[in-house]
Order: C-alpha cells, then sequence, then structure tokens
C-alpha cells in the first residue's frame, strides 16, 4: 500500500498549482474536482486534470484525483473521462452507505485504489457498514462539512469532532484501511498543525491531508518514525523474537515490562518508518 503521510489538495483548475503541489513532494497529490472549484469551472478542472494527468511527471507522487458527490449528477461523466488517463487512485467525498461503495467499484478497475471521505453525521452513524464494504484502501475524516452537518461550532480545541476522529480511526483499523486525517484550514499556524498531526497520530491515523505545501514538511515529520524511535522499535521487536524462541511469553527489557500490546506498537513504529510491511 502506498505511503500517505501527507496528500495535499490542489484545485483541480488550475495546471500551475497542481505543478507546483507535485514539485512540493508530498505523499500524493489530489486533484479535486469538488470543493476546491468554482460551480461554473467543473468542466475546465476536469479537462485541466486529464491533461495533467496525461502529460505531467509525478515523479513518485501518488496521482489521485477527487470526484464530485455521488449526489451531484457529475461523478459518473468524471469517471469516464478521468479513468482512460490512469490516476493512482480516486478520492470520493461525502460517502454516506455501502451502496455507494458499490456503485463506484462496479465502475472502476479492479486495481484501481478507493479512497473515500467521512464527513457527515449520516457517515458516522453507518460507518460500521461503510468500512467494511469491499474495495477500500483508506477512509478520510472531513472534519468541516462534519461538523456543518451537525450544526456544531468549529474550535481549535477539535472537541467537537473528537467521536467522529475517534471512530474514524477505530473502523479504518477494524478493518485493515489507512485512516487518513482532517486538515487544518489555518495553514500560517505551523505550530497547531504540528500540534493536530501529533494528536492525530496518537488516535491512529497513519497520515494527514493538507492545503497548502508550508503544511507537507510538519505533516510528514510527524508521521515519520524518528532514529531513535526506530532504533527502540527494533529493540524490542527483536527481544520480542528471542523471547519467543526460548519459550517466553512477557519479558523485562531496560528495567520495564514488555508484552504484546508494546511488541505492536514498536511494530507500528517499523511500519511507518517503511521498515518492515
Amino acid at each position: 500500500m502506498h505511503s500517505r503521510r501527507c496528500l495535499l489538495f490542489m484545485p483541480g483548475d488550475d495546471r500551475r498549482k497542481i505543478e507546483k503541489g507535485i514539485a512540493a513532494k508530498p505523499d500524493c497529490v489530489i486533484m479535486d474536482l469538488e470543493d476546491g472549484v468554482a460551480a461554473n469551472r467543473k468542466a475546465e478542472a476536469q479537462a485541466t486534470i486529464v491533461a495533467a494527468l496525461n502529460e505531467l511527471a509525478f515523479n513518485g507522487v501518488e496521482k489521485i484525483v477527487r470526484l464530485n458527490a455521488l449526489d451531484s449528477g457529475l461523478a459518473e461523466s468524471e469517471l469516464e473521462a478521468v479513468i482512460p488517463a490512469r490516476p493512482d487512485a480516486l478520492l470520493a467525498p461525502k460517502i454516506e452507505s455501502p451502496e455507494q461503495i458499490e456503485w463506484l467499484r462496479r465502475r472502476l478497475p479492479e486495481s484501481l485504489p478507493l479512497l473515500i471521505m467521512i464527513e457527515t453525521a449520516k457517515a458516522i452513524v453507518n460507518l460500521k457498514e461503510i468500512a467494511s464494504a469491499p474495495g477500500l484502501s483508506a477512509l478520510i475524516f472531513g472534519a468541516e462539512d462534519f461538523v456543518a452537518s451537525v450544526g456544531g461550532i468549529r474550535t481549535r480545541s477539535n472537541h467537537e469532532v473528537q467521536y467522529a476522529r475517534s471512530a474514524v480511526a477505530i473502523h479504518a483499523a477494524a478493518n485493515g484501511l489507512q485512516a487518513l486525517d482532517q486538515v487544518c484550514v489555518d495553514f500560517g499556524d505551523e505550530a497547531g498543525l504540528r500540534a493536530e498531526s501529533r494528536a492525530a497520530l496518537e488516535m491512529g491515523y497513519s497520515g494527514k491531508t493538507a492545503i497548502h505545501p508550508k503544511q507537507i514538511i510538519p505533516i510528514t515529520e510527524t508521521f515519520t518514525s524518528s532514529a531513535e524511535e526506530v532504533d527502540r522499535a527494533r529493540k524490542i521487536v527483536e527481544a520480542f523474537r528471542q523471547s519467543q524462541s526460548n519459550g517466553a511469553g512477557a519479558f523485562a527489557l531496560d528495567g520495564k515490562m514488555v508484552d504484546m500490546p508494546i511488541v505492536r506498537a514498536a511494530e507500528a513504529v517499523l511500519v511507518r518508518a517503511g521498515v518492515r510491511k
């Protein structure tokens, strides 16, 4: 599965911004047909994205296209235009039922990864059925639309999205999917972005969406295991293997007791570092 620590949204109707996004080297560029594009520029965005897919060198950056919502009347024609241009993955917004995923999968090549956005109250209520639907690669939590859907008020503390944000991470983990976090709309607040990214990592998210190239480094650094973390994790995993060969369960390491939850956490650190699959 592709590493998706930082996924950068770029408006699909702006070729220069798409090129700028690629040059900034996030793990993924999401070329947007939905919220980042004015209603009267959807056709131009579609043409621009198809041209970008056909003409630009992405140099290892995963190329993802976000469709319009399935009830917009635009998604089917977008699929017909975009799929022949060979994106690496597709992103569907405002998914609220497993039937919508089934509709999409019938129209996609079997090998094409499908990411979906969980961003409404109805999606959270139906999350168990949505996340267990076949053919998904990742769940992305959309905080701004979610808060609007419940009539809430957006705050810096994120307390108003705590339940929904946690639920997305839990259901993603239960179904072997990547959990990808909300955007931080204040792209000038690096400290706040790092704190929000760290909180997402602690909740089980493996990456985060971004809306500005300056957010790439703080996000990527947060979701990349440090050398010290990797060394410690290696030590735990190696000691665990030795204890298993000796017929032991829990064991002591550096004066601390180590059991399976700690071993699994160490393995997750190595996965984030690309050391273990």
